[in-house]
């Protein structure tokens, strides 16, 4: 049986109860949470205050993403060494939260846009493997996984363009696909309440070109479809965790 989260976003305890359940956990990244879309929770809250989140979330979700710039430019000016040590602490203190459940569960991690993967590898337990780029095998499949997040507001898990095309060579092709970000494909990209589309262009060429029989994401948190086919691959959606709380089990047929 394999099984999949991803955007887990703080959501600790539905992640406790994720987590004990049988067989090999996949999650596919943002397993932190800086702004939650619905409520305005989160790090960013944490820090900065309930009305400057209100402010960027009103200007994200307009598609004011320059506006959005702006107001962060702003809000660090003439304090960037006081905010980078409080969000500094912050993430660390997010990140033994959420990865604490994992003790003792075989898991594979990968990382999203909104993760620091540095300090995500750096937290999870023994038993559970992270990974940038690679393939493991799992009920009798090659499972290809690689982590990392369309640009959108230089974050440490973000990544070009050039740099998935590259990871995604080193896997090779596989019977699974499993990344955080979505194919470049307008309805699985594209989140309906957080604004424009963030499809990956280099994760639709590899699925064009090698054809995996599945292939599965999250990032959208509330995406216009669901799932999708591309040629022969089945592309499926399997966030938003701290919403839904459901893990998705794979299943060949």
């Amino acid at each position: 049986m394999i099984r999949l989260i991803s955007d887990v976003h703080g959501a600790v305890e539905a992640l406790r109860r994720a987590a004990v359940a049988d067989g090999p956990l996949l999650i596919l990244g943002d397993l932190i949470n800086f702004i939650d879309y619905r409520d305005n929770r989160g790090i960013v809250g944490d820090v900065a205050g309930e009305d400057f989140v209100a402010q960027v979330v009103e200007l994200r979700s307009i598609g004011d993403y320059t506006g959005a710039g702006e107001l962060w430019r702003a809000h660090r000016r003439g304090r960037e060494e006081e905010l980078r040590l409080r969000y500094a602490t912050a993430i660390d203190k997010a990140y033994d939260d959420i990865c604490e459940p994992l003790e003792g569960v075989e898991a594979y991690v990968t990382y999203g846009n909104v993760d620091n993967p540095v300090v995500l590898r750096d937290k999870l337990p023994d038993s559970a493997t992270f990974i940038d780029a690679g393939v493991i095998e799992m009920e009798g499949a090659k499972v290809g996984m690689v982590g990392g997040g369309v640009p959108t507001i230089n974050s440490p898990g973000e990544i070009t363009d050039d740099v998935m095309e590259t990871r995604l060579d080193s896997i090779g092709p596989v019977d699974i696909l499993c990344t955080h970000v979505a194919p470049d494909v307008r309805p699985l990209a594209t989140d309906v309440i957080g604004g424009r589309a963030k499809g990956s262009p280099a994760v639709l060429r590899y699925i064009e070109r090698h054809q995996p029989p599945f292939h599965y994401f999250g990032d959208i948190h509330q995406p216009q479809a669901v799932s999708w086919r591309i040629g022969r691959t089945l592309s499926r959606n399997v966030g938003f965790f701290r919403a839904t709380g459901r893990v998705f089990i794979h299943d060949e047929s």
